[in-house]
């Protein structure tokens, strides 16, 4: 699953990673971390996130080609 965190922050309330973070009282860190898809966020986290942005988590969450996943 890719993440589109800093896309649909961007597009949906003009924010950045670092104000997403605060809004959700997560260190950076976190935030980084789940954008560059090196860790995903809990679905606790992801209905935040949603909440935050006023999204759908279609929004934020992007299937990755089955094609890719069989090699």
């Amino acid at each position: 699953m890719k993440i589109k965190l800093k896309e649909t922050a961007k597009a949906k309330k003009n924010y950045s990673l670092y104000r997403l973070a605060k809004e959700m009282g997560l260190p950076e860190q976190t935030i980084y971390s789940w954008a560059k898809g090196r860790t995903q966020p809990s679905y606790l986290n992801l209905d935040k996130i949603c909440n935050i942005l006023n999204c759908k988590i279609e929004d934020i969450l992007e299937a990755e080609p089955v094609q890719n996943k069989l090699f």
